[in-house]
């Protein structure tokens, strides 16, 4: 699989999002994507408790550890690439995570709009 080119939703290279826990569709800690990333985990969500419950309830637990695929489950102030359509979901129903834009791929625009986003940004560490 070979990736897609690196930037983020701001026009510039991609930040990593976490490694601790290791997150990406390539396990990079980048939200790097690519042809086969069918869920296109593009979007780097600082997780909530809301959030999380939000995810378990619509079928997705991330909070719950998983050692035989290697998963720590994730708690409250963890980054993670999400799906971008589950982060809109979330958006709509006034629950989602804060993002970090400068980890954010620029691919999730194709599903979120830049406006969501930034209405759900993490204040930027770099101002």
């Amino acid at each position: 699989m070979e990736k897609d080119p690196s930037f983020n939703v701001l026009g510039s290279a991609l930040a990593p999002c976490s490694t601790d826990p290791m997150t990406g569709f390539f396990r990079n800690g980048a939200c790097d994507t690519c042809a086969a990333d069918h869920g296109s985990h593009t979007v780097c969500a600082v997780m909530t408790d809301e959030f999380l419950a939000f995810s378990k309830y619509v079928g997705n637990d991330l909070s719950t550890p998983r050692p035989e695929f290697g998963f720590p489950g994730l708690k409250a102030g963890d980054g993670w690439c999400l799906c971008a359509g589950r982060f809109l979901q979330a958006h709509e129903e006034g629950c989602a995570p804060q993002v970090n834009l400068h980890a954010t791929h620029v691919r999730a625009l194709e599903i979120v709009p830049i406006n969501v986003l930034h209405a759900n940004a993490a204040p930027d560490p770099e101002n």
